[in-house]
């Protein structure tokens, strides 16, 4: 096939949606007559470590091993429904039998594995040296003895001149390092792509000096389409792409029914938030217009009928909410949203809803006004309860995220931020709780007292010391001794799904 190639989403990464990046990239290549084949190897290789794990549960001797491999097929048909996520205790269960296979298959690697991570027990995805040790030893993967024998199928099948990795977290980055080792072993003459979000803030570090050249042929950086046409010598002619999930397994996913991964932008719209890696990284907000969004959303949802349309934007923009509430999609949808004067607005609130919204992801990051206000977060706390209010009483669910051990927290800020959840406990669905990182580069990064972190070439970022003395170790303390155990804080944390988090959080949300 001359010029053609094959985009791979590798492991690890939470297997319950096709691949937001490549299908993007699919249905530009397809448009201009490239030809391209799309491979899910994440959802397929943790299916088949499942299996393997299964296999070798039947030695096991703990009850726990044996009853996961007994139930496995019942539990990945019960969470393909919909039904299975009005019980809450059952899906706990299921999910961690599945995560239970995973890790047994993977330890005599010397490797963690879980359905959301992968933690490597000698390499670090942070060393440029470790990855290329991963490519110089596949075989210690444990997903090599799968992708040793279905890389060449695949091939075979389709032809290619390029092999594509979307490589966009730290837990995909040693697998996807050993199946490049295994391609440059097997076929040398094929060219290798890498992009995606991580290999885009890796680009963008101020010191960047490529560890990778002469064994990775092509670094993207940033959204891919335009320079992935001119690598297979076509020139984007400037009109608008449109995703093709077309050669995603739709229905395999660990989800209840199709979910539609859609981003209508890249960059953030707000861009002013301290530490913000977008500023960072330089990247600019690429919105596309809102007509375009609502055509692209009503021709995929007839394509693919999907249970759940997760909009992947940083922030979903004012303009972009008004559109989806003029037109709806069709579908339920959720994704991410800035605490704004419109979500105090209570009729705002049930046109959302109106519209198909399931869930707001919303980044609160702190009940303390000055630890907003030091953030440049442009959020006040009478709005914010006002918003979780109004998206609760419009039957809209939150999941909230909050972020401890920023330069300005002090352990009283972090206290009124408990004291400010436990008072919305009735209106906040769900909760994400962080410890602060301190980006490797950035204009707020120079305040600091700082040094290497994970002591890796590659790590985004790096520790310091905190000006109120309020260090990771006593946040880690204060989130795990005392925030957590506020009853009505763990009353939210236990309705968490395991693992899956976020992105199954609003089928929990879903009236049946």
């Amino acid at each position: 096939m001359e010029n053609g190639i094959l985009l791979i989403h590798p492991p690890a990464a939470k297997a319950c949606e096709a691949p937001g990046g490549p299908a993007r990239l699919a249905g530009s290549l397809r448009r201009h007559g490239v030809a391209c084949r799309v491979w899910d190897a994440n959802l397929e290789g943790q299916l088949r470590l499942m299996e393997e794990g299964r296999s070798g549960a039947e030695a096991a001797t703990d009850t726990w091993t044996r009853r996961a491999a007994k139930h496995l097929a019942e539990n990945l048909a019960a969470l393909r429904s919909r039904e299975f996520y009005r019980n809450p205790d059952r899906y706990r269960r299921a999910v961690m039998d599945m995560n239970r296979l995973l890790a047994t298959a993977a330890r005599p690697y010397g490797v963690r594995l879980s359905l959301a991570d992968y933690e490597d027990e000698r390499l670090s995805p942070v060393q440029s040296a470790d990855l290329l040790q991963a490519a110089a030893a596949p075989e210690a993967n444990p997903f090599y003895p799968w992708f040793r024998g279905r890389l060449p199928e695949i091939l075979t099948e389709t032809p290619v001149s390029h092999v594509g990795f979307s490589l966009n977290y730290l837990s995909q980055a040693l697998t996807t390092f050993a199946m490049i080792g295994f391609l440059r072993r097997e076929w040398p003459q094929l060219r290798i792509v890498l992009g995606g979000g991580l290999v885009t803030s890796w680009i963008r570090r101020p010191d960047w000096k490529n560890p990778f050249a002469g064994f990775v042929d092509e670094l993207i950086a940033g959204p891919g389409e335009v320079p992935l046409l001119a690598l297979l010598g076509t020139e984007h002619d400037g009109g608008p792409d449109r995703p093709d999930p077309s050669g995603f397994p739709l229905t395999d996913y660990l989800s209840p029914g199709t979910v539609l991964p859609y981003s209508a932008s890249s960059g953030c719209w707000w861009r002013r938030c301290s530490f913000c890696p977008e500023r960072a990284e330089g990247n600019p907000y690429r919105p596309l217009p809102p007509a375009q969004v609502t055509a692209d959303l009503r021709a995929l949802i007839a394509e693919t009928k999907p249970a759940l349309i997760h909009l992947l934007d940083n922030a979903l923009s004012p303009a972009l909410l008004d559109a989806l509430t003029a037109e709806p999609p069709g579908s339920p949808w959720y994704g991410f949203a800035r605490v704004t004067p419109r979500l105090a607005d209570p009729d705002f609130c049930l046109q959302l809803r109106d519209s198909g919204c399931v869930m707001l992801k919303l980044g609160l990051e702190s009940g303390d006004p000055a630890v907003l206000d030091a953030l440049n977060k442009g959020i006040d706390l009478k709005t914010a309860s006002a918003s979780l209010k109004n998206l609760k009483a419009a039957g809209i669910a939150t999941y909230v995220y909050l972020l401890f051990g920023t330069p300005a927290e002090t352990p009283a800020a972090a206290r009124r931020t408990l004291v400010f959840t436990a008072e919305h406990a009735g209106e906040i669905g769900f909760l994400n709780l962080a410890i602060f990182n301190l980006p490797a580069y950035g204009p707020e990064t120079e305040e600091f007292d700082t040094g290497e972190f994970y002591a890796g070439d590659l790590s985004l970022y790096r520790p310091f010391s905190h000006p109120q003395g309020w260090n990771r170790g006593e946040v880690r303390r204060f989130i795990e001794r005392e925030f957590k155990r506020h009853p009505a804080v763990a009353a939210i944390l236990r309705r968490d799904p395991p693992f899956f988090t976020s992105n199954h959080a609003p089928f929990f949300a879903l009236k049946p």
